[in-house]
């Protein structure tokens, strides 16, 4: 079969050629624009969609679609895809969970350094022939939490724990058999254990602000927030408010809550690094997140049980 796949992103364009070379037309829609124009001109032809977590897919989208069958989401969140409405359409959904997990920790681990060694700021002294100096903490032996303990949690606590000799606590839903890391139960207790908090829960309603003042008052004013997760799961009021006083000493972020555009107060404090959502692109996870898009349209088309379903 010849399918037709609608790709709603734009970080693929070095990879097509995997989906390509396996026989599938693509019409390629990265932009709001062109993707309402494909989605009204190219209706009867549309198989399957590829998305991102941010970009979804809505219930009147997926009615405009009568051939659409099945929604591939790059990565492991989808919080914008109507999963009600793709059930109600019979519609198979799929994500990349853990496709992309390592260069999302490598980037975390890179935020992590840059912050708290305020690289960014001893750069900048030098290319202006300052030399300032300040007294900064190390990064080897302090006590990190991570908030979602998944695929990518995994990965950022491999790495703090073996590369800078970190002691790891986590919060999730519920508590792994699997691991030696501490639990802690709620957010709040996890904060209060950590001198950094780093945030790799999945976005969606479940998690929605769910680090708020309470949790940055609990990490206190030596601690560090590293967010490459959602925007959505930090409250950003309280957080803008959190570095504005001094509760928390800094914060990195690569994602927010209406990408792309972020917050300007943000830009004028000297105690945050910000990133262009780009912690889990790579030229190796982005090859291996279309791979795994093409494997699992392959198993659909082919009649076989796709390989990473998400459950409606």
């Amino acid at each position: 079969m010849r399918a037709t796949v609608l790709v709603l992103v734009e970080t693929i364009n070095d990879y097509v050629s995997i989906l390509e070379d396996q026989g599938y037309d693509l019409i390629m829609a990265p932009s709001p624009a062109q993707r309402a124009k494909a989605i009204a001109d190219h209706a009867d032809r549309i198989d399957a969609v590829l998305t991102r977590g941010p970009l979804g897919l809505t219930a009147d989208e997926m009615a405009a679609l009568p051939k659409l069958r099945i929604i591939c989401v790059l990565g492991a969140g989808y919080e914008n895809v109507d999963l009600t409405a793709a059930k109600a359409h019979g519609l198979t959904v799929t994500n990349g969970a853990g496709v992309n997990a390592s260069s999302v920790a490598d980037h975390t681990l890179a935020l992590l350094l840059a912050l708290m060694r305020d690289i960014p700021r001893a750069d900048a002294s030098v290319r202006r022939g300052e030399w300032v100096k300040s007294m900064r903490p190390s990064v080897a032996g302090k006590r990190l939490g991570i908030i979602g303990l998944g695929a990518v949690g995994l990965a950022i606590a491999k790495r703090a724990a073996l590369g800078f000799d970190m002691s790891v606590h986590y919060h999730n839903r519920t508590q792994r058999d699997d691991v030696d890391y501490g639990y802690c139960a709620s957010p709040v207790e996890l904060a209060a254990v950590s001198d950094i908090l780093v945030i790799a829960t999945p976005g969606g309603a479940q998690t929605r602000a769910i680090v708020d003042a309470s949790v940055l008052k609990a990490l206190g004013p030596q601690g560090f927030l590293v967010n490459i997760a959602r925007g959505s799961v930090v409250a950003t009021d309280d957080l803008l408010t959190a570095l504005q006083t001094n509760t928390i000493a800094g914060a990195a972020l690569d994602v927010f809550d209406d990408e792309p555009n972020v917050p300007d107060a943000f830009k004028t404090l000297h105690n945050v690094i910000l990133t262009p959502h780009v912690a889990g692109l790579s030229p190796e996870a982005t090859r291996d997140t279309v791979t795994m898009v093409e494997r699992n349209l392959s198993a659909f088309f082919s009649g076989e049980p796709v390989l990473t379903p998400v459950q409606l």
